[in-house]
């Protein structure tokens, strides 16, 4: 089974971008993308042999989910049934027979750090909610987590300690999430593999020199370890400032 990933940083843009070819040429059993920035009637975007789930934002132009897929499932939640995380369009969940597929757009804590306190309400909620999944079926996650967990997984680890995305609070996060029973699929297979970034700057041409951040995750189970086949970033996709991501695994 073959899932994708991607932050397209609007869809509307990404399509007149590409975003269409990219999808028919990967040909994904299931394909997930956040930050869509767009409401209900907004955009008409259908693809022969999928049905598409889609959580907007209440704030317009802002945030928002969306899932593809081949298979439909047995059932499908938007959010996390809490109204505070709910408001902001962050999160699909499709039940399968063997798993959960749960895509998620992780609130970025903002310049001068000023949404930080609620990033790590929302991280601990999270990890309940995947923790409460994972009791009944695997979970596979993926999505635009907003934090590059160790220093191998930006450029600069040095100057952007203290910086959104790279803050002692949001790495300990992601551990905390990892040791509570699920695996960082990339790094699973590839440790060491230094220079694997999946969202650059727009600005400084960081995206040509490399000057980029791993922050777009495939995370699944520990029980879903040994189906993992491979894990894998597309950095030469352009359309969006995040680059797709993705994961073969067993079903």
């Amino acid at each position: 089974m073959k899932l994708i990933s991607w932050n397209v940083n609007g869809i509307r843009a990404c399509v007149n971008k590409g975003f269409a070819d990219f999808f028919k040429k990967i040909d994904a059993d299931i394909f997930c993308i956040q930050e869509t920035k767009c409401q209900e009637g907004q955009i008409e975007l259908e693809f022969e042999g999928y049905t598409s789930y889609w959580n907007s934002a209440e704030k317009k132009g802002y945030s928002g989910t969306a899932i593809f897929t081949k298979k439909k499932p047995m059932s499908v939640k938007y959010g996390i049934g809490i109204e505070e995380h709910d408001k902001e369009g962050r999160v699909i969940t499709l039940e399968f027979e063997k798993y959960y597929v749960v895509t998620i757009y992780t609130p970025n804590s903002k310049r001068e750090l000023e949404r930080l306190e609620y990033r790590c309400v929302w991280e601990d909620e999270i990890r309940k909610y995947l923790l409460e999944l994972n009791k009944k079926k695997p979970v596979i996650m993926c999505g635009d987590l907003n934090v590059a967990h160790k220093e191998i997984d930006l450029k600069n680890p040095k100057t952007n300690h203290h910086n959104a995305g790279f803050t002692d609070e949001e790495r300990n996060k992601m551990t905390e999430l990892l040791d509570a029973g699920f695996t960082d699929t990339f790094r699973y297979l590839y440790p060491e593999k230094e220079e694997q970034y999946t969202w650059w700057s727009y600005m400084g041409h960081a995206r040509e020199k490399n000057i980029g951040w791993r922050i777009d995750y495939f995370i699944v189970s520990n029980d879903a370890q040994k189906n993992i086949k491979d894990a894998y970033i597309f950095p030469d996709v352009l359309g969006s400032d995040h680059c797709p991501v993705g994961l073969e695994i067993e079903k």
